[in-house]
């Protein structure tokens, strides 16, 4: 599978979001602790919001861990809302084109988990999409496809319900097919403005994912922390794994919920797939 962390507040360097945390997600590519894979190094990605509307990403088939590059714009870049995420393929090629965050006009869209059975699915989930949108669609990943789902259901102007379509169609063909248990997801979506997130699995417990606690409780928490101190009042972080073991300063995304960061909050509520008549 795939870890992934979302950072969303005052604007930020990304090394400070990507390196310095003890636990951070480079060191989840090659040391993972709650996921079911070590390591994650099948390529990477990052993606963030800058001047303009449109995000900018940088992604790798290299390992996270090992490329240069990353290490040098992680020290240039400076943003209130980033998504970092390192790949462990469940099939599909070590590709770039196939490396999350996945982009479509202000959109950014990143997956961990899976669509099982996607080879038998994959036709029908296809020509489910928009083909206005179809032609935007880069990769072979069961990840993009989702995507693009949403899309076709309206993420830009109801993001739950979108993702509640997308994935009662994809039940509701895996079903035709006789695909028990398709779908397997933590995902963050953004359009610049707010982050959604959802966690959801059609049978058993979804992959792991956490959110950061009000961040002046974490700091009366942990005084003693300086790096506290330079985060802002809104600071929020939605991670797959936490960055660095502080008492009181994660909780567990409930299976089955999803949630929306924005000006420093989150509201949480139940995610229900919408399947057809």
């Amino acid at each position: 599978m795939c870890r992934w962390m979302a950072y969303y507040g005052d604007p930020i360097l990304a090394d400070e979001l990507l390196f310095q945390p003890v636990h951070s997600v480079i060191d989840q590519s090659l040391h993972a602790r709650l996921g079911p894979n070590t390591t994650n190094g099948d390529g990477f990605g990052i993606g963030w919001y800058g001047e303009g509307k449109t995000p900018a990403v940088f992604k790798n088939i290299l390992p996270a861990w090992n490329d240069r590059n990353l290490r040098e714009l992680a020290g240039q870049i400076r943003t209130p809302l980033l998504f970092a995420h390192v790949r462990a393929s469940t099939g599909t090629p070590v590709e770039r084109s196939n490396c999350h965050p996945f982009r479509y006009g202000q959109w950014l869209w990143m997956h961990n988990g899976l669509i099982g059975g996607f080879l038998r699915l994959k036709r029908d989930l296809v020509m489910a999409v928009d083909p206005a949108l179809y032609p935007a669609i880069e990769g072979s990943t069961d990840s993009e496809v989702l995507f693009f789902l949403a899309l076709t259901f309206g993420l830009a102007d109801d993001p739950p319900g979108a993702v509640a379509r997308a994935v009662g169609l994809v039940e509701e063909i895996a079903r035709r097919h006789g695909v028990p248990h398709p779908v397997q997801m933590t995902v963050a979506t953004s359009d610049g403005e707010c982050v959604w997130i959802f966690r959801y699995s059609s049978v058993g417990p979804p992959r792991s994912l956490f959110y950061s606690t009000d961040i002046t409780q974490i700091r009366d928490l942990h005084p003693e922390l300086e790096s506290l101190r330079r985060l802002g009042p809104t600071t929020r972080f939605v991670v797959s794994e936490p960055m660095r073991d502080l008492t009181g300063a994660w909780n567990e995304l409930p299976e089955g919920s999803y949630g929306v960061v924005h000006d420093g909050r989150y509201d949480l509520h139940a995610f229900v797939p919408v399947h057809a008549p």
